[in-house]
């Protein structure tokens, strides 16, 4: 994957909760993303564009921690 903004993220489909660790640590859990959107962001080139793209301003977010 190499990002220079995400450091990994983890779907729990379950609850649709997207969680994004970014390599400063910071850690964002994103409300009610579908599958289709992990799926679409795990395929992606640059996980850091998508997540701006289509994740950031569109899904409801809680930071954790």
């Amino acid at each position: 994957m190499p990002s220079s903004v995400v450091s990994k993220f983890i779907y729990d489909g379950d609850t649709e909760t997207l969680r994004v660790i970014y390599v400063s640590g910071m850690v964002y859990d994103y409300k009610k993303v579908p599958l289709e959107v992990y799926q679409a962001m795990k395929a992606s080139f640059s996980k850091g564009t998508f997540l701006n793209r289509y994740v950031k301003g569109n899904f409801e977010f809680e930071k954790v921690g």
